[in-house]
């Protein structure tokens, strides 16, 4: 009985899992001609981590020349763009202008027919300018991660008063150093963080490390299980900033060593390795500034928050935007409630969900400047 009980419990469960999938139809009624050969379609958007080239999303070419993808989803909100395969191939409106994100919204079954205008790489290259401040610099252009075996590009912001006095700062390490200070590398626009620490009087600035993101690297060098998009390879990332990266920092610059003054932050992926990296090492990183995280690609990570003791000071920041999809804010707040259950207060686990924000650098350089004021509310 008992055993027959547990196969319909079995039964149901998989029976809810197919039903909450649905099955949209992603096909193209409208090709604009390309400067080149190719004819590969891809959808990236916040099902995929924003990769311009995953296979699985690849739309295929029908026999009257559209092309059509078929995907079982979950229930939900979705921003996503064609690409032709990289950011420079992008869609984009018959001026070569950025377009937004589209915007789907999915409850059954359905066709979603794409109107792609024009691709970027029609138009000439915009030209781009360095907009990083003067006190950005570049450590290395190939600072050596063995735990990895590669090498990458890392950022450093010093305070104003950096030069002029002998004090200790505080550090914040940060993913996806392309995109944090300077235009000129960024791939899809910049957080501006050194104009916005620009900004704070120099007694309220700190000292803030870049690290650039792989590119095809990006999404399994953050997350640290493995997944459809390769071995995940987050823990060994999250070993190069504890056991190399932040060692390096701490003697070359005047840092204030310590857990409680070094925070580590990101968005999307970013967030997803930053909430990891303090779960592991929480005597490392006493404070996580997790921006619009992708827990949906490692679930597992709510089982290791669970399991983790962490000490009761610790401090999470967890923002996002409501319009960026249903999965984000859900799986934000349960993070935080996991992490509420182990006597951390909600004023050390702000939750801040933010109407109308998108899944973009302009939404994180926007939730910035609040979330830098509650850190140094903590000091």
């Amino acid at each position: 009985m008992i055993k027959k009980l547990a196969i319909i419990v079995f039964l149901l469960f998989c029976k809810t899992l197919i039903f909450a999938q649905v099955t949209v139809t992603f096909k193209t009624d409208k090709i604009p001609t390309s400067k080149t050969a190719e004819k590969t379609i891809f959808l990236a958007g916040d099902f995929n981590g924003w990769s311009p080239a995953t296979k699985e999303w690849q739309l295929q070419a029908d026999q009257s020349g559209e092309y059509q993808l078929v995907r079982n989803i979950p229930k939900g909100n979705y921003n996503f763009k064609a690409t032709r395969g990289t950011w420079g191939t992008v869609e984009c409106n018959t001026g070569g202008k950025d377009i937004d994100n589209r915007s789907i919204s999915i409850v059954h079954d359905t066709t979603i027919t794409l109107t792609i205008a024009d691709w970027k790489d029609n138009y000439g290259a915009v030209e781009k300018k360095h907009t990083a401040s003067a006190n950005v610099h570049i450590i290395n252009e190939k600072f050596d991660m063995p735990q990895l075996g590669r090498q990458r590009r890392v950022w450093i912001y010093l305070p104003a008063d950096y030069a002029s006095s002998n004090k200790k700062y505080p550090v914040i390490y940060m993913h996806d150093g392309q995109n944090l200070f300077d235009e000129y590398t960024s791939g899809y626009g910049e957080w501006g963080i050194d104009e916005l620490m620009d900004k704070m009087p120099a007694a309220q600035q700190c000292i803030i490390v870049g690290i650039d993101h792989g590119g095809d690297y990006r999404i399994t060098e953050y997350d640290p299980y493995d997944s459809n998009y390769g071995k995940g390879r987050g823990v060994d990332y999250v070993e190069f900033l504890v056991k190399t990266l932040k060692p390096y920092i701490d003697k070359n610059y005047r840092t204030k060593k310590d857990a409680r003054h070094t925070t580590i932050a990101g968005s999307s992926m970013g967030g997803l390795i930053s909430m990891y990296a303090v779960l592991k090492y929480p005597d490392v990183f006493g404070n996580g500034g997790i921006f619009s995280p992708a827990f949906w690609i490692a679930p597992d990570i709510f089982n290791y928050a669970q399991q983790q003791q962490l000490p009761v000071k610790i401090r999470f920041y967890f923002v996002c935007g409501d319009a960026e999809s249903d999965a984000m804010t859900g799986d934000m707040q349960k993070m935080a409630d996991i992490i509420q259950t182990k006597g951390i207060s909600k004023q050390n686990t702000p939750t801040v969900i933010i109407k109308g924000a998108k899944h973009n650098e302009t939404q994180w350089n926007g939730d910035f400047p609040a979330f830098y004021n509650w850190l140094n509310s903590g000091y």
